[in-house]
C-alpha cells in the first residue's frame, strides 16, 4: 500500500486506526485511533490496565493485531492476518529494564542490529548518550541510569522510523529520572525521531511529551498537547490529572448542586452547565472557602504549608475532600465549604 498524499503532506509517522484487542473475554483496547507525528514525542498516559502497554506491544509486533490497522508513513504495517515480527518492523524498542544483552559489552550492545557498524559510529553514540569511554564495560558494571542510556543508544543506532519506549525511566531514582528525561528529550528531538512512550506518571508525560493520549479502560479520553490538557480538559479525570484538582460527584436540585460536602450554588460553575442531573465537578483546593460551622464537615487533618493550611475534611458518610486556606483552622470545630464563584468545572457523569 503506497503512502497517501495526506500522509506525505502531514508527515504522518505512526498511525493507529480503529485498533481493538482482547485477552480472552476481557477487552483491553476499544476502537483506538490516533496519529503520532514525525519528530514528536507522543506519550500514552494512564493507570495500570488501561491498555497503553498493549497498544505499544501491538505496534512493536509483540502481539498480533486482532482488529484495525497500524501504519507507518502512510504504509500499512499491520492488520489482522498481517503481523510481521518485531525484527521485520522499522521500530526500535526500549523497555523499563533496558533489556541489554548481559554477555555483550556496551559497545557490542549498541552495534547489535547495525549492519557494518564501525568503531567510529559506536563511539559517536556513546558520546551522544554520555557514555564516552565506557564501551568496553558490561551492563552489570553500569548504574541503572547508564544502562538506560545504553539501551536508548542501542535502539536508536539502527535509525528506526519509530522508537517505542515502555516506562523507560521507572527503574531509576527520581533525581536521575528527571535528568534522563531531559537528556532523552533533547536527543530524540535532535534525531527528529518519532517516539511513542508509555508512562503512568503525569509529571513525566508533561516533562517530555509534545502530545499526550490519556487512556482509560481501553479508550483514549483526550489527545492533545500538555497545554491543551491542562487548560481545556474534556473530562473530569483529565482535569484531575493535569490540574491537580479534585473530582466531586453532584446531583442538580433546582438552583443547587448537592454534594456529599454540602449544597453548592450553581454560580460556582464556570461556563455552561451540562443538561443532566448527575455531574462530576472539578474543584481546586485553594478555590474552596472554609467557614466555621458546628454542623459542618469534620476536620481530619491540618497541614501547615507556609502562608496557608492544607485541610483534610470528611463528610458524615466518610467521603474526604481537601481545602487550602490562609485562615486559622480550629480542628475541634466543623467547617462548611463554599466554592468561589466560577471556580468549578462541571462534566456530565458517565
Amino acid at each position: 500500500m503506497a503512502p497517501t498524499q495526506t500522509a506525505r503532506d502531514n508527515h504522518v509517522s505512526l498511525e493507529f486506526s480503529h485498533v481493538a484487542h482482547s485477552y480472552a473475554d476481557v477487552a483491553a483496547l476499544r476502537d483506538v485511533s490516533f496519529t503520532a507525528r514525525r519528530a514528536q514525542i507522543t506519550c500514552l498516559l494512564g493507570s495500570s490496565g488501561c491498555g497503553k502497554s498493549t497498544l505499544l506491544n501491538l505496534a512493536a509486533g509483540l502481539l498480533p493485531l486482532q482488529q484495525g490497522s497500524i501504519s507507518i508513513a502512510g504504509e500499512e504495517m499491520a492488520r489482522p492476518g498481517l503481523n510481521p515480527p518485531p525484527e521485520a518492523r522499522p521500530v526500535g524498542l526500549v523497555f523499563q529494564d533496558g533489556a541489554l544483552f548481559p554477555h555483550m559489552t556496551i559497545a557490542r550492545n549498541i552495534a547489535f542490529g547495525v549492519q557494518g557498524a564501525g568503531a567510529a559510529l559506536i563511539d559517536q553514540w556513546l558520546e551522544r548518550v554520555r557514555l564516552a569511554g565506557l564501551g568496553d564495560r558490561y551492563p552489570h558494571e553500569l548504574s541503572g541510569g547508564q544502562q538506560q542510556r545504553a539501551a536508548l543508544a542501542r535502539a536508536m543506532a539502527p535509525e528506526p522510523q519509530v522508537l517505542l519506549m515502555d516506562e523507560p525511566f521507572a527503574s531509576v531514582d527520581i533525581v536521575l529520572r528527571r535528568r534522563l528525561r531531559r537528556d532523552c528529550r533533547m536527543l530524540l528531538r535532535e534525531a527528529e525521531a518519532t517516539t511513542v512512550l508509555v508512562t503512568h506518571d503525569p509529571e513525566e508525560a508533561i516533562d517530555i511529551a509534545d502530545q499526550i493520549a490519556v487512556m482509560e479502560n481501553g479508550r483514549i479520553v483526550q489527545f492533545g498537547t500538555p497545554q491543551d490538557l491542562h487548560e481545556n480538559p474534556k473530562a473530569a479525570s483529565v482535569g484531575a490529572i493535569f490540574g491537580g484538582a479534585q473530582i466531586v460527584r453532584a446531583e442538580r436540585d433546582g438552583d443547587a448542586l448537592v454534594t456529599a460536602f454540602g449544597a453548592w450554588p450553581l454560580d460556582c460553575v464556570a461556563g455552561s452547565l451540562p443538561q443532566c442531573e448527575r455531574l462530576d465537578l472539578l474543584i481546586h483546593a485553594e478555590r474552596l472557602e472554609c467557614l466555621p460551622d458546628a454542623d459542618g464537615l469534620t476536620v481530619r487533618d491540618v497541614h501547615p504549608m507556609g502562608s496557608a493550611n492544607r485541610v483534610l475534611l470528611a463528610s458524615q458518610s466518610g467521603e474526604e475532600i481537601t481545602a487550602q486556606t490562609a485562615a486559622a483552622i480550629d480542628a475541634s470545630s466543623g467547617i462548611r465549604l463554599v466554592p468561589q464563584k466560577g471556580s468549578v468545572l462541571a462534566f456530565a457523569c458517565d
